[in-house]
């Protein structure tokens, strides 16, 4: 006499919960696609704006070369108008100008984007130190192929420029490392 083994048969998962599975593997897409949506608004929306850097070359281990970016205009006189009503931690829009092919330079300060001119960019105060003001962007990194950073660590600072684009509600991002007014690299996502 022989016995047969009966095989387990697998029941096929139910609609709803193929739907619900499928609810939520949108939702992460979402979620993770948020910042990449405002990426895309502020490279596409945005001006571009050269502004001079003074890098300094790390390395990180998962991604690679970058250089750290030490924005000219994140040191501010407080000659600048605008600049004796700033407190450490205020949000503040630094006013820009910018002439020709050069680095745009700080010529105001104000707390609403409306008071700061045409061309402005949004920053938080760090620190109020004497007769400067030290400002944050949110812009502090840019990512390069390996071996590309000690490259530039070696270049004359005056040589590099950051160009990025600002919109007109002062975002910006990081968008090509110039040298000698040339994209050495870029960093935009189009």
């Amino acid at each position: 006499m022989t016995t047969a083994t009966a095989t387990p048969v697998s029941k096929p998962q139910s609609r709803a919960q193929w739907l619900l599975w499928g609810l939520l593997a949108l939702i992460q897409l979402g979620l993770i696609s948020i910042p990449l949506f405002d990426r895309l608004d502020v490279q596409h929306s945005g001006s571009a704006v050269s502004l001079a850097v003074v890098p300094v070359d790390p390395r990180d281990l998962l991604r690679g070369d970058y250089v750290v970016i030490n924005l000219a205009i994140g040191t501010i006189s407080r000659t600048v108008p605008g600049a004796d009503n700033v407190q450490s931690g205020d949000s503040i829009f630094v006013g820009l100008k910018s002439e020709g092919t050069g680095a745009a330079v700080p010529v105001l300060i104000a707390k609403e984007r409306a008071d700061a001119g045409d061309l402005a960019i949004a920053g938080t105060v760090r620190s109020v130190l004497g007769d400067e003001i030290r400002v944050d962007y949110g812009i502090d990194a840019f990512f390069l192929p390996e071996g590309e950073g000690l490259e530039i660590e070696r270049m004359d600072t005056s040589r590099i420029l950051l160009e990025i684009s600002l919109t007109e509600d002062g975002r910006s991002l990081p968008v090509n490392l110039l040298v000698d007014g040339k994209a050495f690299r870029s960093d935009a996502i189009f």
